[in-house]
């Protein structure tokens, strides 16, 4: 943990430090899923079977954006502000950097295997990519940790509800501006995925807590048969596996 030192940055004014961090928990829960079931998904497509693989291509597709948004929304909401109200934070913040690029470089080597591996679902190529997805995961998998123990309670301590808040409602707003692009499923997918990172016997109260009435009865009436749906199809011979 880094050494409290004082603040060298200002609070917006009518703002308060002090923020309720522990939705990033859900997030990393998420994504440590995502990343784990992303290789074996792909391995498991069969050689030839371009149907199957454009399945499982969409949801790596899905995948590969949402980590990327997810590191932009964290480089422009969090280290600054940390470093400018914490100095003595400036060494993990400057490991977060290093390992955000370092996640966009294994990004960077994925991302243009996807499309060929699409158009003839060649074994070689699937091994490749699986493969290149699971250094990615090592490396996530890692950084998601230390983001958990060395940022978190800085960022708890030091900035406000709202600014904490604004990733969620960047993040939100970013998806539904890129709907066409990533489907119109996009928001129950986000949605049931956040529930799935819920232990089971919490739900209900998370739901609840955390998401506004009519939000509440559209996934109860149409974003979670969407979801459900998805899954179904990324899972049509075995479970959902559980995230928690």
């Amino acid at each position: 943990m880094a050494t409290r030192l004082p603040s060298s940055g200002p609070m917006p004014e009518g703002q308060q430090p002090g923020c309720d961090t522990s939705g990033l928990i859900l997030v990393h829960r998420i994504f440590r899923w995502l990343y784990r079931e992303l290789p074996q998904l792909v391995r498991d497509v069969a050689p030839g079977d371009v149907e199957r693989a454009a399945v499982v291509g969409r949801y790596a597709h899905l995948d590969f954006y949402a980590l990327h948004m997810h590191h932009q929304t964290e480089d422009a909401a969090l280290w600054d502000r940390l470093v400018s109200r914490d100095p003595g934070c400036a060494m993990h913040v400057d490991q977060m950097r290093a390992q955000h690029a370092e996640v966009a470089a294994h990004l960077a080597r994925i991302e243009p295997q996807l499309e060929p591996w699409l158009q003839t679902a060649d074994a070689a190529r699937r091994d490749a990519f699986a493969a290149d997805i699971e250094h990615l995961r090592d490396t996530l998998i890692a950084h998601l940790g230390q983001e958990e123990d060395d940022i978190m309670p800085v960022a708890g301590a030091v900035l406000s509800q709202q600014e904490w808040d604004w990733m969620e409602e960047h993040t939100r707003a970013e998806l539904m501006a890129h709907r066409k692009e990533l489907g119109k499923d996009i928001m129950a997918l986000q949605l049931g995925l956040l529930l799935a990172s819920v232990p089971e016997a919490e739900r209900d109260a998370w739901l609840r807590s955390n998401v506004p009435a009519p939000i509440r009865v559209l996934y109860l009436l149409l974003m979670k048969r969407q979801y459900d749906r998805a899954m179904r199809e990324l899972y049509p011979d075995r479970p959902v596996p559980a995230m928690v």
